[in-house]
């Protein structure tokens, strides 16, 4: 039974909406002891909450709606992906953001609707393009100019006409992580608007026989902590499609979308705008931009996913051995690290991390969390202020549940984690660990 609110705990803002202190004075999610989970499966493991799922995606829906009835809501499934979690999103009404073709057959295993799935990538193979229109994905959007003969091949082969989008970049700064802006003219994705590049790939396209241009496509980074980027990109991409697309090249089209990128909350103070405000901004730059030039008022595509998944998923890791460097730094282990989270090493991504087992408990001192693998760069969050931990308890990471597991690995062939998901009470599996003989089961011997 939990005795305390989400909002008396610390790093509320962080963790699930049911987050709450339980009767044995341990953190609880989704009714769930997280010690006890962590005794049930096993450390690291990655917990998500329901609710919070839930709460997120049907936020955003509500939001865009409002401002846009005609919103379609797409999951970037590269965040977190797999057969039972698709059906999970599928069920609050969004569609899918694929950008592999292992990401298209999870999501066509798991009784996805292929039509309601858009697949991405800046270098498709002919084999995807061949699986994503022979089972009937609702658009490829094409990255590139010669992925335009690509798919053009790929469709005449299957008979159909491909309906498609053509991924721009409009030349703006997100204001994001080098790594993970993606709109800026240097930028592996996209073709530019300022080099004439997507001019020439929507005339291409048009004079395509299999190829059917149902709109366009940007997206500029993530996560996107500031509103003015999505305003910015928007006014570009209209102006193009108006006066390049409409006015040059004689063609129509009615279909804009705007990516993804919207943020959470990693540390400390940082809280990111609301769905609603997103919403307003992107809406309304949509509206303004159509009226100004005379464009139809699109169907909106929207691809969140760090925001859907993000605040939902917690690791759980067990705490191992401290070294403390007089006048230097001490550092406390735990029993995972860059194969379960890559972000902090990659991208020196900040966390926050609390005791599981005593939540409300002061800070004593600063320390650097370690992970357990081979590299000095293994460090989950650097001069944190935490109770002093000590071995065999059991820590938590909020805002854990975006990309960290979907970016693991097997380096020092660690085993991969559980994943669990938990609501009233209960906690379904819905990935096991991996074991052993999981590692050696692809080895061929000579």
């Amino acid at each position: 039974m939990a005795t305390s609110a989400t909002a008396s705990l610390p790093l509320a803002h962080l963790l699930p909406v049911t987050a709450v202190l339980g009767e044995s004075g341990a953190l609880s999610v989704g009714g769930c002891d997280l010690p006890a989970l962590a005794r049930e499966y096993g450390t690291p493991l990655y917990v998500y909450d329901l609710a919070t799922l839930q709460r997120q995606a049907r936020g955003f829906l509500q939001a865009f709606r409002e401002e846009h009835e005609e919103t379609t809501a797409l999951y970037a499934a590269k965040a977190f992906l797999n057969r039972p979690f698709a059906r999970l999103i599928a069920a609050e009404g969004f569609g899918f953001d694929a950008v592999s073709g292992g990401e298209l057959a999870v999501m066509l295993a798991a009784g996805v609707d292929p039509a309601t799935i858009y697949l991405h990538g800046n270098n498709k193979s002919p084999e995807e393009l061949r699986a994503a229109v022979e089972v009937g994905v609702g658009r490829v959007v094409i990255d590139n100019l010669g992925e335009i003969d690509l798919l053009e091949e790929a469709a005449a082969g299957a008979g159909v006409r491909q309906p498609v989008l053509l991924r721009v970049s409009p030349g703006v700064d997100a204001y994001t992580h080098e790594k993970t802006t993606t709109g800026i003219l240097d930028s592996k994705f996209g073709v530019a608007i300022a080099t004439g590049d997507a001019e020439e790939a929507v005339r291409r396209i048009a004079e395509a026989a299999h190829l059917d241009l149902r709109g366009l496509h940007m997206h500029l980074g993530s996560p996107i902590f500031e509103l003015t980027p999505y305003e910015r990109g928007i006014e570009v991409v209209a102006a193009f499609q108006a006066e390049v697309c409409r006015d040059r090249l004689g063609l129509d089209f009615d279909e804009l979308s705007v990516g993804g990128g919207f943020a959470i909350g990693y540390h400390g103070e940082q809280e990111p705008p609301p769905p609603a405000a997103y919403a307003r901004v992107v809406c309304g730059t949509v509206r303004r931009e159509a009226d100004a030039l005379g464009l139809p008022l699109p169907r909106l595509v929207i691809e969140p996913g760090r925001s859907l998944v993000g605040r939902a998923g917690l690791a759980l890791y067990t705490v191992g051995a401290r070294k403390e460097i007089e006048g230097v730094r001490t550092y406390v282990s735990v029993d995972g690290g860059m194969a379960d989270n890559i972000r902090p090493a990659m991208y020196g991504s900040r966390y926050e991390l609390i005791s599981a087992e005593r939540p409300l408990a002061p800070a004593e001192e600063t320390v650097t969390i370690a992970g357990k693998y081979c590299e000095s760069g293994d460090l989950l969050a650097r001069d944190i202020e935490t109770p002093r931990l000590h071995a065999g308890e059991v820590v938590a990471m909020p805002a854990a549940g975006a990309y960290q597991v979907a970016m693991e690995s097997n380096y020092n062939l660690a085993l991969r984690p559980a994943v669990v998901l938990v609501a009233a009470g209960e906690a379904r599996l819905l990935r096991r660990r991996q074991t052993f003989e999981d590692l050696m089961a692809l080895d061929v011997d000579p």
